[in-house]
């Protein structure tokens, strides 16, 4: 399969480190600051048709409220034979009003499974967009997500190329989270980070 990158496609890599400040010093040097703000992300599911129910979990439908900036974003992920995934299908709009779209979620038989709480730092790097996120009841975590232009990019390469950026930098231990935030908290028993 040939890989297109396009708006609706997402690389990018979610890791927790062993130490954060040589990448808040490299970042504060060398990177533009873009913002700061606290998300406060809530994760539905189809009643008929569970996403959690299937591992490696391939679907999250999730409303965001973003310091009352609100959106909607639907991912799909492509995994492969070992389970591990670089990129998924990413789809997201602005919405007006949040709490009319949790009504229209419930009218459907949607139900909210989980809520992720975080505080989200953002600096853009050539052509990264790297996140510093401290998530409630999980932890510290780094999200580098692939801005660059390139149509032809290769998604398992660009994140080999983010985790040796990481490792450039001299932040110690590397370990990847291939699931994500909402199924750390929902399945903490089934998460494993993989040391890089």
């Amino acid at each position: 399969i040939k890989f297109v990158a396009n708006n609706n496609i997402e690389i990018e890599i979610q890791v927790k480190i062993e130490n954060s400040q040589p990448l808040l010093d490299f970042l504060t040097k060398a990177a533009e600051f873009k913002f700061e703000n606290r998300q406060i992300d809530e994760y539905f599911t189809p009643v008929q048709r569970d996403f959690t129910a299937v591992r490696p979990v391939k679907e999250w439908l999730r409303l965001r409220d973003a310091d009352r900036k609100y959106s909607i974003n639907y991912k799909n992920w492509h995994y492969d034979e070992g389970g591990k995934s670089n990129y998924c299908d990413e789809f997201e709009t602005k919405i007006e009003d949040i709490d009319q779209i949790r009504k229209i979620l419930s009218a459907l038989n949607f139900e909210s499974i989980v809520v992720v709480d975080k505080v989200r730092k953002i600096w853009t790097y050539k052509d990264y967009e790297v996140a510093i996120d401290s998530v409630k009841n999980l932890g510290d975590f780094v999200e580098i997500e692939y801005i660059g232009k390139d149509e032809k990019a290769d998604p398992k390469k660009i994140t080999e190329e983010m985790v040796n950026f990481l490792k450039d930098i001299d932040c110690g231990k590397i370990m990847r989270n291939y699931v994500g935030y909402p199924f750390q908290l929902l399945f903490p028993a089934e998460v494993k980070l993989e040391e890089q």
